[in-house]
């Protein structure tokens, strides 16, 4: 199984450098954030039926996670482009990373693991039957079948503290694994104290 090492992996209690990012659309997004946590995921591609039901249930309880001082940014390894009619109808910054800068400095990985382990399998096939019904109805895009970044990617959380301090880290080990809503929330609260 060949895994493509992207940078070097940070761990909770270090202090990232501010970056001043555009969203999708144009909107400022500084990380870290004064005054906030700041809960920046890595995702992989524009339209990952995989991701697209992870960000779901983020959707979901949005103002949940605003409420207790957090903001979201979401990064992806495709194009604005691509992105753009995939995160319109977010409530959170999306960022595109199509050169995968991000990613290296995070040390976000790829590899095949992220779909060849059984605890996504599932995963993917709710998260096409989720989209297909908007895909084939509504005339949302399709995922590209050629992914410049791969389809190999691997998600991962940081909870990032108004200092730059990383409050808590997750790299996954598979495509569908990342912090729940609840876990989020569980891990700004202790890290608040």
């Amino acid at each position: 199984m060949v895994t493509q090492q992207m940078g070097r992996r940070l761990v909770a209690g270090q202090t990232i450098e501010a970056t001043a990012l555009t969203a999708v659309g144009g909107a400022p997004v500084d990380v870290p954030a004064p005054g906030l946590l700041v809960h920046l995921q890595f995702r992989r591609f524009a339209g990952c039926p995989v991701c697209n039901l992870h960000l779901r249930s983020i959707v979901r309880r949005h103002d949940e996670i605003a409420a207790a001082g957090i903001r979201e940014v979401v990064v992806f390894h495709s194009s604005e482009q691509e992105l753009r009619p995939h995160a319109d109808d977010l409530p959170f910054a999306v960022i595109a990373d199509p050169g995968k800068r991000l990613y290296v400095r995070y040390g976000v990985e790829a590899g095949a693991r992220a779909l060849l382990n059984p605890r996504v399998w599932g995963r993917i096939i709710q998260g096409i039957v989720r989209d297909l019904p908007a895909v084939l109805r509504r005339g949302k895009p399709a995922p590209a079948l050629q992914q410049p970044n791969g389809r190999l990617g691997l998600p991962a959380d940081f909870l990032v503290a108004g200092d730059g301090r990383l409050v808590a880290v997750k790299y996954g080990s598979h495509a569908y694994d990342q912090w729940s809503v609840d876990e989020l929330l569980a891990l700004a609260e202790s890290g608040a104290r």
